[in-house]
């Protein structure tokens, strides 16, 4: 299916931090991208965040969330699905070029082409906190 993306929701430990990149023009979003002809979105998933923030992540086995949106006014409708991840918050990034990296607090905004993200991504940390409370 074209065109096809993943992108990582990668929370710390206490679920109240995620990871976003500095896209030049869609602002904070979470790393992400393209899936590559033959790659399977977790593959994509997997490979995208190691080149935009250097991690390499074990992703939990389900997708967190689907969207379904447009990346420019000009392009066609995109299907991405959301893979997670719990790391360590003193893991070391190494952004692309241009693409800072950084933790996002989740009880504070971040200015973004996709202002859904905030909550999409609160509302799946509260989810995951309950699953994870009763394991």
């Amino acid at each position: 299916m074209e065109p096809l993306a993943a992108e990582v929701w990668v929370f710390d430990k206490g679920l109240t931090q995620v990871v976003l990149v500095k896209h030049r023009w869609r602002g904070w979003v979470p790393p992400g991208g393209k899936v590559e002809s033959g790659e399977t979105p977790r593959d994509g998933a997997t490979r995208e965040l190691f080149e935009e923030t250097g991690l390499r992540v074990e992703l939990l086995p389900q997708p967190a969330a689907v969207a379904v949106r447009s990346y420019h006014p000009d392009w066609p409708v995109t299907l991405g699905l959301s893979y997670t991840a719990v790391v360590d918050a003193a893991v070391s990034f190494v952004s692309e070029a241009g693409q800072p990296v950084a933790w996002k607090r989740l009880d504070e905004g971040w200015e973004s082409c996709f202002p859904d993200d905030l909550s999409r991504i609160r509302q799946h940390a509260a989810w995951l906190a309950d699953r994870l409370d009763r394991h």
